[in-house]
């Protein structure tokens, strides 16, 4: 044989030996990973739909691979700051974001955003949709969006409709209302849905767009009235609640989601790993009931599904954060 065949020989038996080493580390790293706990951030407070959904899926994450997920709350900036945080955090897997659809509408609401949701992150799955409620204070004097939209507009500076955040969809839903409308009210942020349903509850505002989950409870009880869901139909856990359409306010079509990235660079291994799991939670029992009781709908994906979606959802959310002419610095 040649110098030149031997030598050919040699270099594609070590071209071989290249691939299976690397083969081997990924089957490591998926076998291996996660050998320590891992924070997941949540850019809410606790208490919020973001918040209660990030940690049905942590709960099912830990059972599923036997180490902690740890929900980290970092409120502020309209979630901004906690996807800042994970953004900066090495691409290892052990720190991820449960992001929201907050998140498409900042990309276009922030003109100084600093970062970029297809680009800075490795999309790993979609979690939950939930539908947003428009909901008032007791003591508003309207039981269908009619009453309550002639009300308003005899009231329009005096009253205030409260969100968990600017850019949040509950903000941008209600920019919309007011688009569709013409009313003025005042926008008030909150940092987290929970504290502005506790204000809301206490009178301190009239009305808010709330991820139904967090806002039903005190429906049933009471404490608020449902007026509207803001989804092209009714939710199956209220079906009794009209949609914003049938009530004269169209076109109006506003779902919340929520799901899991890592920063860029994150092995393939890992993302595809935690993605099985949380796909395969969706089948259990207990995890169907929890969504169930949060009228949430779940969807199996892939990780270039989840992405797919992402970018989607910031065109369509561009449009609508345009009209409004809302902007935050």
């Amino acid at each position: 044989m040649s110098f030149s065949g031997l030598f050919q020989r040699r270099r594609v038996a070590q071209m071989g030996v290249g691939l299976l080493a690397a083969s081997a580390l990924a089957v490591f790293a998926q076998n291996s990973y996660p050998s320590k706990p891992v924070r997941i951030v949540v850019g809410f407070s606790a208490g919020g739909t973001t918040d209660v959904v990030a940690r049905i899926m942590a709960k099912e994450l830990t059972q599923s691979l036997g180490q902690s997920f740890i929900i980290e709350n970092r409120p502020g900036g309209g979630s901004n700051i906690a996807t800042e945080v994970v953004k900066a955090a090495d691409p290892d897997g052990y720190t991820l974001l449960f992001v929201a659809v907050t998140s498409a509408i900042n990309q276009t609401l922030y003109p100084k955003i600093k970062f970029d949701l297809n680009r800075d992150f490795e999309a790993v799955a979609l979690g939950a949709k939930v539908p947003n409620i428009l909901v008032v204070h007791p003591s508003v004097p309207a039981n269908n969006v009619k009453e309550f939209i002639e009300w308003a507009r005899t009231n329009d500076d005096k009253i205030a409709y409260a969100s968990s955040g600017s850019g949040t969809s509950i903000h941008m839903a209600g920019e919309m209302f007011k688009v569709r409308t013409g009313l003025k009210t005042q926008h008030v942020p909150y940092k987290g849905s929970a504290p502005a349903v506790t204000d809301l509850i206490g009178g301190q505002v009239q009305f808010m767009f709330d991820n139904m989950p967090a806002s039903w409870p005190h429906v049933q009880s009471g404490k608020l009235k449902a007026l509207a869901v803001t989804t092209k139909t009714r939710s199956p856990s209220a079906p009794n609640v009209p949609t914003l359409e049938e009530s004269g306010v169209a076109p109006f079509d506003v779902t919340s989601w929520f799901g899991l990235i890592a920063p860029k660079g994150t092995p393939k291994e890992v993302v595809d790993k935690l993605n099985l799991v949380m796909n395969q939670a969706f089948d259990k029992p207990e995890v169907k009931l929890a969504y169930e009781k949060l009228g949430a709908v779940a969807e199996k994906n892939s990780p270039k599904d989840f992405s797919n979606f992402i970018r989607q959802e910031v065109s369509t959310w561009a449009p609508v954060v345009k009209a409004s002419g809302a902007t935050v610095d």
